[in-house]
């Protein structure tokens, strides 16, 4: 059984149990819309993108990879930048629902909570730090502004 679609394949292939086709790149399955344009676009913008997309095709093909080109930019993204990180919580990513494993979800959830509330804590010193330097700024450029006057000041003096 696969565990990403569910489906049993038998022993002697790689396709399903029963005559049921699987979802995304099987033989002679047609290309998606969002793939012909991506193709057709990136040989149109850059012709190393239309071939990079035509290459990911034959690949798919070969792998059996079942999604399409946006599915799998989405499972990559994921992968990679998924976690919560730069001030996006993980519950906004699609897929982030329950596990089935209520702890696991539980713990989950107040770790993102704490992380959360770290990414706030850092965004306030930030925005404190930031408020400081123009502070200093401010203070520096009143400071040169002050002694361009009392040079000016004394040279009118004279």
């Amino acid at each position: 059984m696969n565990a990403d679609t569910g489906m049993t394949y038998q022993s002697s292939s790689n396709r399903p149990a029963g005559g049921a086709h699987r979802h995304g790149c099987a033989a002679g399955e047609p290309w998606k819309l969002v793939e012909i344009l991506a193709m057709v676009l990136g040989f149109i913008v850059f012709w190393p993108i239309g071939l990079a997309v035509l290459g990911w095709k034959f690949w798919q093909r070969k792998s059996g990879y079942p999604g399409d080109i946006v599915s799998f930019g989405r499972e990559k993204w994921r992968a990679n930048w998924g976690s919560g990180g730069w001030g996006f919580a993980a519950s906004h990513w699609p897929g982030s629902g329950p596990t089935g494993n209520r702890a696991f979800d539980e713990w989950r959830a107040t770790e993102l909570e704490r992380l959360e509330e770290e990414r706030k804590r850092l965004a306030a010193a930030e925005r404190e730090f930031a408020e400081y330097m123009e502070n200093l700024r401010h203070a520096r450029d009143r400071e040169e502004f002050e002694r361009f006057m009392n040079e000016r000041r004394g040279q009118q003096a004279r």
